[in-house]
Formats: structure tokens, sequence, C-alpha cells
């Protein structure tokens, strides 16, 4: 198992490669200098190329992909354009948010559409199944950011019973308290994903002949769902979540935005309006980064859900 995990992690290197190069490449092609960007239209010539200099920008485009990439690799990914602070200094700061946001939301989302799904399947064409089945068409067709702004207007502005704004006090209380709208709105769409998903899974493996040698040799209905029926729907469901929890990181971008936020997804938003090429070549490479840890997370879990992955 481990040298299948580390042959996985060897595997992503390109990846993380090609993520970097095309961003890199994406960032220069584009019209404008960021320095005019974050100096202004009033700034005199030599202002601008003084500027150029003291960023790396007269340098060629060669010599600044060379830079950027040592620069990955040794965990020093430059200063920031616009404040001139280290990059690595903001993703630290705003990565914590961006991670609480994801993890609250998934696991709010995993445990209301799991046993939904569950519901559902063990109630099939029924009023549970139905219910669900409409609450899944829902989630899947209201957008994060419409969802958001619908519950900070009610939740926040008219009941007030969340604040509107921010991400919180250094105490877990206030974190908590101001995570929970926007972890809700995130968590809605993953419920109605994996409540699907599970109904799918569970009926599948319904169908299967040792759920019919269980319920004949007497087992309780609640032992063939949980332990053989659910256990064995599993693998499809972990894929789900680790698509899920993908889906969540890119959709904190509009929910921060939304709820003015920090985070990750908000501090990449503000580089890309001030083309603050450090910023978004790091940001972009952390999310590269969870790619790649999530993929490995689903590895193991599948090792841990289904013994023939372990086999072979």
């Amino acid at each position: 198992m481990l040298r299948n995990l580390l042959i996985r992690l060897l595997d992503t290197i390109p990846t993380l490669f090609l993520v970097v190069t095309l961003v890199f490449i994406a960032m220069r092609i584009l019209p404008g200098d960021p320095a005019v960007a974050v100096l202004g239209d009033a700034a005199t010539a030599e202002q601008v190329a003084i500027y150029r200099e003291r960023m790396g920008l007269d340098v060629p485009l060669w010599q600044q992909y060379v830079d950027f990439i040592w620069g990955a690799v040794t965990f020093n990914l430059g200063n920031s354009y616009v404040n001139g602070r280290p990059v690595i200094q903001l993703i630290a700061r705003n990565l914590p948010y961006t991670i609480e946001l994801t993890v609250v939301a998934m696991v709010i989302g995993t445990a209301v559409g799991i046993p939904l799904g569950v519901l559902a399947a063990t109630h099939r064409n029924k009023a549970p199944d139905n219910g669900v089945r409409t609450f899944s068409l829902i989630g899947y067709a209201i957008p994060d950011f419409y969802l958001a702004a619908l519950l900070l207007i009610v939740f926040a502005l008219k009941l007030k019973w969340f604040p509107l704004s921010g991400g919180g006090g250094p105490d877990m209380l206030s974190r908590l308290h101001h995570v929970i709208l926007p972890a809700v709105t995130l968590a809605f769409v993953k419920a109605a994903f994996l409540g699907r998903l599970t109904r799918t899974s569970l009926l599948e493996v319904f169908g299967k002949d040792f759920i019919r040698t269980a319920r004949a040799k007497g087992a309780k209905e609640r032992r063939v769902i949980y332990r053989h029926a659910l256990r064995n729907a599993m693998l499809p469901i972990v894929t789900g979540l680790g698509l899920s929890t993908l889906a969540t990181l890119s959709g904190s971008v509009a929910v921060e935005l939304v709820f003015n936020r920090p985070g990750i997804g908000r501090m990449l938003i503000d580089a890309i309006n001030q083309r603050d090429y450090a910023v978004i070549q790091g940001g972009v490479l952390v999310f590269a980064g969870f790619v790649v840890l999530i993929n490995l997370l689903m590895d193991l879990i599948y090792v841990l859900v289904d013994p023939r992955v372990r086999v072979q």
C-alpha cells in the first residue's frame, strides 16, 4: 500500500508542474502592466521602471519562470507586488479560514446527506424517498452565491442571528458563529449531492445476492443496511466525498466574497483585480496542493473501506 501511495505522490508532481506553468503563462499574456496596475496611471515612466526592477519584472520571462519554480520548491513564493509582504505570510493568514469553512461544510453536508440517502433507499418510491429526491433537485438547482445571499439577508440582516461579515475573533465560539452561515451555504449543495449518491449506491447493493442471503438468514434489517449494504456501497460514496470536497474548495471563493470573509479565495480575487502575480501563483499552488492531498486521502480511505483494494 505504501508503495502505491508513493507512486501516486510521484505522479502528482507533473500535474503540479503543469498547473503552475499554465498559471504563469496565463498571467503573463494578459494585457496591461502589473506595475501600472499597482502604481496607477499617474505614475511616471521612471517610477514604473524602478518598481519593475524591484519586483523582478524587468528580467526575461524564462528567468522569472525559473525563479518562481525554484521558489515553489524551496517554499519561497516571493513578495506581493501590492504591499510587499511575503506571499507565504499572506497564505498562512488566510488559509485557516478556508480550511475551517471547508471542514465545517463537509461535516454538515456528510452528516445530513448520507443519512438522507439511506432514508431514501430504504423507503424507495415512498414519501421519504420523494422528499429526498426533491431536496436533491433543489440543491443542484440553487447556485452557491444565490443561496449565500438569501441566507445572509434572512438570518444576518433580518433576524440578526449571525454576523454580516468577517471571520470572527481569536476565540473558537466567535469563529464558529461567523462560519455557520457560509458553511451551511456550501453544505446544502453537498448534502443534496451525497444524498442522491448514497441512495443510488445503496439501491444497487440491495439487489445483490449477499443481501438477499443475509435477510434469508434472519439478520436484522438494521444490520443488513449498515453492516452489509452501506459498507459495500461506500466506494462510490468515498469518491463522491472527494469530488465534493474539491467542489467545496472552489465554491468557497464565491461564498467568501458574499460574506466578506477572509480566505484563500478572497485573497485570489483581490490579487487578480490588482494583477498581483506572486499572490495569484501562490494561491493557485495551494489549491493544486489540496487536490493532490485529497486524492491521496481518498486512496487511503479506499483501502480502509474495501479489503479488495488492500489485497491488490
